[in-house]
């Protein structure tokens, strides 16, 4: 950290007469954490760090290596647009350190830095861009709907506009751009689409992202949820990630040559996300409920091919406008938008790296829809599906070589261990379907 950039963070504090600093920071599991500091400890803060017990976070230390430092990042300093007790508080995402300086090997913002340094050594610029869908329900306890509506509708079936364009409005005053916002196919599903950006701070813009939305939501008296599944019978949330590596100003998956416009690193880079699509899948899709929306039948993916034009397939490459060189990119449709972003654009980007170095071949496109295509029919032109629940995705990612070195062992074991804990918990508890069905008749 520069001390002229130390500095600057600390006179536009003083400037606004800031009293509080939240300071940010992310578990493995992908829940932010937060605690706040005065103004008066602000440059202790910023040049030693801020101390905390590292064994009440979920994957981060054990008892006996409990102390860790939360050093703040000042290139993420954000002045919060709504208040506290009548003043204003800024905020400032963290990197957690050893006591002696040294990146803590757990924190997923490190994990994240790791493989993009992976791919700078390449000489790639990693850059996402995330369709985050959630739901607005009348509060937390139910599933009660704001409206009915459907894929782009607008009021009066659509009572939410109010929210989206506060959420929005939100959104810009902490420096995040939005593209566009719409309600989505299941009723009271909504989708906020944020500008593509370089990895690391488009990892922070979903964390913030996330926050604003429940925070917009409460404030309007409903409840915002990002759970995959929430209701039976209509559409989940997902997190469509669009993918691109530069190198320079160059987009490095553009080829003028090619029949489709896609460079040959594109392949490759493709090609790994494809062979590797299992193995990612418990991180970008981490919870029992996420395989409630992996299923046929809705536009969420569940075979492990790809496609230009074929919404049916996990990998889409939106078709290439003129003019266009650097819009090139790949959507992975798996993700939903309760995973932890920083492990997930981290396992997605070693998946294609992987590609990239090892010279995968990418198989031929799927142009039918693969939903109505038989399993043999399936099986006999070489498509594999994605694991059917979380079990599944476990047991994948963990034989998988890629996975360790992505999240390094620590991580790796971790989230192993605490996803076996929340099968078994859900292998094991009596539901209220499972009430319903064969109470009556058993």
């Amino acid at each position: 950290m520069s001390d002229k950039l130390k500095e600057e963070v600390i006179r536009k504090i003083k400037e606004k007469k800031i009293k509080f600093i939240h300071l940010w920071f992310t578990d493995v599991l992908g829940f932010l954490k937060s605690f706040a500091i005065t103004v008066e400890e602000l440059e202790m803060a910023m040049t030693e760090g801020m101390g905390f017990d590292g064994s009440s976070i979920q994957g981060f230390a054990r008892i006996q290596e409990s102390d860790m430092i939360a050093m703040p990042d000042p290139t993420t300093l954000q002045i919060l647009p709504w208040r506290s007790n009548g003043q204003l508080v800024a905020t400032m995402f963290c990197n957690i350190t050893n006591p002696d300086g040294s990146y803590y090997e757990c924190d997923p913002r490190y994990v994240l830095k790791k493989n993009l340094k992976r791919a700078a050594d390449m000489g790639y610029t990693f850059y996402v861009g995330p369709e985050l869908e959630y739901y607005y329900f009348k509060n937390a306890e139910n599933t009660e709907v704001l409206d009915k509506g459907t894929y782009f509708d607008m009021t009066p079936l659509d009572i939410a506009v109010d929210l989206r364009r506060d959420t929005v409005l939100t959104l810009e005053k902490f420096g995040i751009q939005v593209e566009y916002s719409h309600h989505e196919v299941g009723p009271s599903q909504h989708e906020i689409d944020l500008r593509y950006n370089e990895a690391l701070k488009m990892a922070d813009n979903v964390m913030t992202y996330r926050l604003v939305v429940k925070e917009v939501a409460q404030l309007h008296n409903v409840y915002a949820t990002f759970m995959p599944k929430p209701m039976f019978g209509e559409a989940g949330s997902g997190m469509h990630t669009h993918q691109s590596l530069f190198k320079g100003d160059k987009n490095a998956f553009f080829d003028p040559n090619d029949e489709y416009h896609l460079s040959g690193t594109a392949k490759a880079y493709i090609a790994g996300i494809l062979k590797h699509a299992k193995e990612i899948c418990a991180i970008t899709n981490q919870w029992v409920n996420s395989y409630k929306r992996l299923v046929s039948g809705f536009e969420a993916p569940v075979h492990i091919c790809w496609a230009h034009r074929n919404r049916s397939a996990l990998v889409r490459v939106p078709m290439y406008k003129p003019g266009k060189e650097k819009a090139t990119r790949i959507e992975l449709r798996s993700p939903d938008p309760a995973c932890n972003p920083y492990l997930a654009f981290a396992v997605m980007l070693a998946a294609g790296l992987e590609g990239i170095e090892k010279r995968y071949k990418l198989p031929e496109q799927v142009t039918d829809n693969i939903y109505e295509m038989s399993n043999d029919e399936r099986a006999k032109i070489g498509i594999d599906s994605l694991p059917e629940d979380l079990y599944e995705a476990i047991k994948e990612m963990e034989k998988s070589k890629l996975i360790r070195k992505a999240l390094g062992d620590q991580v790796f074991e971790w989230f192993i261990k605490n996803k076996k804990l929340e099968w078994n918990d859900h292998r094991t508890r009596v539901t209220p379907y499972e009430k319903e069905k064969y109470l009556p008749i058993l």
